[in-house]
């Protein structure tokens, strides 16, 4: 091997990008080829998987919420992401546009890292893809792809378009930057993505201090907006923790009075009978009755609505609500009536 092969840092980085490519094609090609996740009547549907990461996303929760509370607007974005993963992977495996298709392995891998980064029961697993892509498209930025690559092939066929500044910006080859601003850039874009990794790290997970942490290993439900109105006693669930794959199964909803009897309680039988009209779920993720449970999965919100006549005669007081999951983990919500 001679020197300039040596030295062709595209070269050296080609099982970044392949393995990186790879990673972003075959989003699209499980969504696509090997099962339709685009469907939104299907089990295994993308918007659904999107909405697990609402509770604790970091700067872009609005723009998620908004999304899975419009169904329509949600799948036009799901489609496009998917395609735009397909592009970007497929591109960075051949080594056609590197350098553009790097800013979109950049882009995808921070939109995983703040919309889901605190998601993953065991390794911080959805973290550490994110943070790592966010390395990955960074030094694919700046190598390029070097010989093996469909640029390298444009550039040495002499193409007008490949010999354009613009080209070594979007493709590959040097780039048009002075050697010490170029030393500048990556050193400060190194240690800025060196402190992204500590701070998501810490905010997801505790990682540098405090206690540890990670809020995917137990359910949690958030309860507000407790009223009992005439007959009807009625509150919003918010799942906000725990595994995404499995949900919250409430086997148990009780309404304690002040001297802490059980005036109402709905057993793991009913709550798995209820009719669907009692439901009523806010985004694509939805609260429904299972075969043994009332199943919650994780970022579903729905309110919930109970008649029943005793709730009319009792007498003014404060209440608690509790709410208890199959693992003996319960939750509570006090409501004045």
């Amino acid at each position: 091997m001679n020197l300039h092969i040596k030295n062709d840092s595209g070269f050296l980085a080609l099982a970044v990008r392949m393995v990186i490519g790879w990673t972003y094609f075959s989003a699209f090609f499980r969504r696509t080829i090997l099962a339709d996740k685009l469907d939104p009547e299907l089990a295994g549907y993308i918007g659904v998987k999107f909405n697990h990461f609402l509770p604790n996303a970091l700067g872009i929760k609005p723009i998620i919420q908004y999304l899975v509370e419009n169904p329509d607007i949600l799948w036009y974005n799901m489609v496009a992401f998917t395609i735009i993963e397909g592009i970007v992977g497929l591109f960075i495996i051949f080594g056609l546009f590197t350098r553009l298709m790097s800013i979109g392995v950049f882009s995808l891998a921070m939109g995983i890292l703040l919309g889901s980064g605190w998601i993953g029961t065991t390794c911080l697993d959805e973290w550490q893809i994110g943070v790592l892509g966010i390395a990955t498209g960074f030094l694919l930025f700046l190598t390029g792809s070097g010989r093996l690559s469909l640029d390298n092939y444009l550039m040495k066929k002499n193409f007008a378009f490949t010999q354009k500044k613009w080209f070594a910006l979007l493709g590959s080859g040097l780039i048009p930057i002075k050697d010490h601003v170029f030393s500048k850039v990556v050193i400060i874009g190194s240690f800025l993505i060196l402190g992204l990794t500590l701070y998501t790290n810490q905010v997801f997970h505790g990682g540098l201090w405090g206690t540890l942490h990670n809020k995917s290993v137990k359910p949690k439900l958030e309860i507000t907006e407790g009223q009992l109105k005439n007959d009807e006693l009625s509150f919003d669930i918010f799942r906000v923790e725990g595994v995404d794959v499995y949900g919250a199964w409430i086997i148990s909803i009780e309404l304690i009075d002040p001297q802490n009897n059980v005036v109402i309680h709905y057993t793991q039988n009913e709550l798995a009978a209820l009719p669907k009209h009692t439901i009523d779920n806010y985004y694509i993720a939805k609260i429904k009755p299972g075969k043994h449970s009332l199943i919650v999965p994780l970022g579903a919100k729905a309110k919930l609505k109970f008649n029943a006549s005793q709730i009319k005669n009792l007498p003014k007081g404060n209440y608690t609500l509790k709410i208890t999951d199959i693992s003996g983990a319960s939750w509570k919500h006090q409501i004045i009536k």
